[in-house]
């Protein structure tokens, strides 16, 4: 009986995709054996670290070592292409696009045109990018439909936390009327640093030095990468087609550590709040700083952690919380779409 395999080909090679490829060579044999899938990676289109193609599968032992080496696909049997990710998504002869370029959370581009690209060629997609999840869900569910192929995103909101996945496929018959989170965990560290006594500005300097934030951090902190997680959980759960733009922002950038003062004098604690609810039969999306008690739940989500709540109209309010991810939470959420994606293909 001859093997069954699934191609992969990989748009974007930054820490998230290099993890991903780790976890996956580690993995590979007991993919194989509870699965009987092979997995095969054949072509990476890289922004700035080059592009590779190879039809019989990149190995992916050397890409590691390569890329932890020279910082770069260098030094591989393959030769390093100039091209596109466009041509190597055409070229590369995969059965699932893996989304990981980098987020423009004005647009969702060029990761939506890859998306396209994908479909047309009759490629399935996982992606970790929030932005086409954000910006154009709607039309990009519907097209792989019509295409009859899976879309997967677990990845774009809480690392590899199951929100939709939760939603999807554990609450059968649940209706979803509303949510809200701590869904950026810049902010969250930046007014926590300002609760231990620190100035917004050395928070801020902190959460760079740190990596957390941006050296622009103004996505963050204005409150942009909220609203993209707030407007792609609503365009999912809510069947709405909100935009980032769509959602009312407000930033933490004026909170002062006066404020900051005066709400733990009073128990209190600032947290930048992601919402999403039906209003006069409209779904509406809103980030901005509340201020929550010392005896909530919320106030209790510290540093990088996050957590999201969902309200239901059969089980109520159901909250799920991530504690202080790193990068292989990341890479696990893009795994876990993966071995959906390999079961969703077996009941075909």
């Amino acid at each position: 009986m001859e093997e069954k395999q699934l191609k992969l080909c990989m748009v974007g090679f930054g820490n998230a995709a290099a993890a991903f490829c780790q976890l996956m060579h580690e993995k590979m044999t007991v993919i194989e054996k509870d699965y009987g899938v092979k997995v095969l990676l054949t072509g990476i289109a890289g922004r700035s670290k080059g592009s590779l193609l190879n039809g019989q599968g990149i190995d992916l032992a050397a890409l590691l070592q390569s890329v932890a080496g020279t910082g770069k696909l260098s030094g591989m049997p393959e030769e390093l292409l100039d091209c596109s990710a466009e041509e190597v998504i055409n070229r590369c002869n995969a059965d699932v696009l893996v989304e990981l370029s980098t987020l423009s959370i004005m647009d969702g581009q060029p990761a939506i045109r890859h998306i396209e690209t994908a479909f047309a060629r009759g490629l399935h997609v996982i992606t970790a990018n929030k932005g086409p999840i954000a910006w154009d869900f709607d039309r990009l569910n519907k097209l792989a439909e019509r295409q009859n192929r899976i879309f997967l995103f677990e990845t774009t909101v809480m690392d590899g936390a199951p929100v939709f996945n939760l939603i999807s496929e554990t609450l059968p018959g649940c209706k979803v009327l509303s949510f809200k989170g701590i869904l950026n965990s810049t902010t969250n560290f930046i007014l926590e640093e300002m609760e231990h006594g620190n100035s917004y500005q050395d928070a801020v300097k902190e959460a760079q030095r740190r990596g957390f934030a941006e050296a622009d951090p103004s996505l963050d902190v204005d409150g942009w990468d909220a609203a993209a997680k707030t407007a792609a959980i609503a365009n999912v759960v809510l069947k709405a087609r909100l935009r980032p733009t769509d959602v009312d922002r407000t930033g933490i950038s004026g909170i002062g550590i006066e404020e900051i003062k005066a709400a733990q004098e009073r128990l209190q604690k600032f947290k930048l709040l992601c919402e999403g609810y039906i209003e006069n039969n409209q779904v509406v999306g809103r980030v901005r700083p509340v201020l929550v008690a010392g005896n909530d739940i919320y106030s209790n989500i510290d540093a990088t952690s996050s957590i999201l709540t969902i309200t239901t109209d059969l089980m109520g309010e159901i909250s799920i919380i991530e504690k202080d991810p790193e990068i292989k939470q990341t890479a696990y959420g893009i795994y876990s779409d993966l071995l959906r994606l390999i079961n969703l293909l077996r009941c075909r």
